[in-house]
């Protein structure tokens, strides 16, 4: 483990560091993050896909306080299909992740009343460099030829599914070279395309996850314009 959830990576990324608000629709960022973590527990050989569905194959904790929530929920419960399992965990876990990060010193929680009534939260960060790490490790991954580092490889993976190549400051043309490029690392990584278990259970279970992922984001936006 880094200190860093995948799904941590991935909300510091969608929410803009000043105004502390999110930058892209909340539905998918709450999909991708729930996948993220289902994606990190399978990196780390804790569940896997076994008859149809996502279940624990290792119940020792990896010390992350996300993760190991969702691996005894996982282990308390039987098992679900990597689809229902990206809609069961979506509920909530922005609120804890945020709160994770608060704890952390990473952002600070700014509440305010809007309409007199309406009480609201931003999260600006105080501690970018957490952010400044993923954006490093993903611009890097986009400029070269090499298959990234596996987690960079998933971090990729997961925002190419959520359409997120705005919140890299990207438009245009360059946003779909982009989203070419992201999609090149998925698919060199084995966490997207052709899956087979014979050899290993680990990336097919990340590429299930991923499709689920996939699923779920068109259904919430549309599905994403080819160009």
């Amino acid at each position: 483990m880094t200190g860093v959830a995948l799904a941590e990576e991935l909300l510091l990324l969608a929410y803009d560091d000043e105004t502390g608000k999110a930058t892209m629709p909340r539905i998918s960022l709450d999909l991708g993050m729930a996948a993220a973590v289902l994606v990190e527990l399978a990196l780390a050989g804790r569940i896997a896909y076994v008859d149809g569905n996502l279940a624990v194959t290792d119940p020792t904790p990896v010390g992350e306080p996300i993760l190991d929530g969702v691996l005894g929920r996982m282990a308390a419960d039987t098992p679900h299909s990597p689809s229902s399992w990206v809609q069961r965990l979506r509920h909530g876990l922005r609120d804890r992740i945020l709160g994770d990060l608060v704890d952390r010193g990473v952002v600070r929680d700014v509440e305010e009343t809007e309409l007199d009534f309406i009480v609201v939260h931003r999260y600006p960060t105080t501690d970018p460099s957490v952010e400044q790490d993923s954006r490093r490790r993903l611009a890097e991954a986009l400029a070269g030829e090499q298959l990234p580092d596996e987690r960079t490889s998933a971090l990729a993976t997961l925002v190419a599914v959520l359409r997120m190549e705005p919140a890299l400051g990207l438009t245009g043309s360059a946003a779909q070279d982009a989203r070419r490029r992201l999609e090149e690392i998925a698919g060199g990584a084995g966490f997207s395309g052709t899956i087979s278990l014979e050899e290993s259970v680990v990336r097919p279970s990340v590429a299930l996850v991923v499709t689920a992922l996939g699923q779920a984001v068109d259904q919430a936006l549309g599905k994403r314009t080819v160009s």
